[in-house]
């Protein structure tokens, strides 16, 4: 289980939105270092803000920041796209890809050695769009299924190692991304808020807008869910014998 206070925690996309939010709560919460990963390095009036130049689909900038942070306990994957675009082009696909599963992908792996360390936590903030796809955001929304998977994936094989993974499951959201979406929107600073209380509770799965919440107690309670459950048993059975 993490808690923010006097913890160190790395925000990738943490420049606006969710994760300038996120960048707010864990001060708010007694973080004793915040890292904030953004393309161009943030600036911040508060001296426990450390700023990293990360775009996280570039190899060399993820390399950098990953010599400047000395220790880490919480490590938050917020950075996305959202475009509104269709499936007729193969490369919007694969820019959302390289953001939003590969970013993923990357970052907690250039990062594990020192989550391993502390027995962190990793926190994927995705969206209810891995459950179900929103025709206006075709590519995002397979891009986010795929981080879904990738989240579930790591979970299981990171649980005997001591690292806890989170999947937050995001509706829609006030910021710039979700400008296209004509639907009741959440504040990014109560998303916020409600992802770092679910962190702290050690919830696997976090819910943290009024749209997501609603589909919290049938999917912890669900064949889903379930299913994940029984399947990372399974595996951890698989390599304990193998």
């Amino acid at each position: 289980m993490a808690t923010i206070t006097g913890s160190a925690v790395l925000i990738t996309g943490g420049n606006r939105g969710i994760g300038r939010g996120l960048v707010e709560e864990a001060l708010s919460r007694g973080a004793e270092r915040v890292y904030v990963g953004t393309r161009e390095p943030l600036a911040h009036p508060d001296a426990r803000v450390t700023p990293l130049a990360l775009d996280v689909t570039d190899a060399a900038q993820l390399r950098r920041a990953v010599d400047e942070v000395a220790s880490l306990d919480v490590l938050v994957n917020n950075a996305g796209i959202a475009l509104y675009d269709d499936l007729n082009d193969r490369s919007v696909l694969e820019r959302h890809l390289a953001v939003n599963l590969f970013g993923t992908y990357d970052v907690t792996r250039a990062f594990l050695p020192l989550l391993l360390r502390s027995r962190g936590a990793t926190v994927n903030n995705l969206s209810v769009n891995g459950l179900a796809p929103l025709p206006l955001i075709p590519a995002y929304s397979v891009s986010k299924a795929a981080a879904f998977s990738l989240t579930q994936s790591l979970r299981a094989l990171l649980a005997e190692r001591g690292v806890r993974v989170h999947a937050v499951l995001t509706g829609p959201v006030d910021t710039d991304m979700s400008r296209g979406i004509d639907a009741p929107k959440a504040s990014a600073e109560s998303v916020a808020r409600a992802i770092f209380d679910g962190v702290e509770k050690d919830e696997e799965d976090i819910f943290p807008d009024p749209l997501s919440e609603s589909l919290a107690e049938g999917w912890r309670g669900g064949v889903a869910k379930a299913l994940e459950l029984q399947l990372a048993d399974l595996s951890a059975a698989h390599r304990a014998t193998s």
